[in-house]
């Protein structure tokens, strides 16, 4: 039997603000607006909750995807630790 890994959902490149929750992580997703009126370029972020099956900590960058609902308010799973906090 072959083993396939599961590549359906989004991935996404976050920095780790929590890991106060077991088995949960707080990751905060960066991104660029250009605002509609004043055209300015604007800086905005969400939070999302991830399953931490990787042990990152805080201040790590860890490549995320979408998953199916995991609790109520987690859809995401970490796929790997990109960059060690120091």
């Amino acid at each position: 039997m072959i083993n396939k890994i599961n590549n359906i959902g989004k991935t996404f490149d976050g920095k780790v603000i929590s890991d106060k929750m077991t088995n949960t992580i707080v990751v905060s997703l960066e991104y660029t607006r250009r605002h509609p009126l004043y055209k300015k370029i604007v800086k905005k972020h969400k939070n999302i909750y991830v399953e931490n099956n990787l042990s990152a900590k805080i201040g790590d960058i860890v490549k995320v995807r979408e998953t199916r609902p995991l609790s109520k308010l987690k859809r995401f799973t970490t796929l790997a630790i990109t960059k060690k906090s120091k």
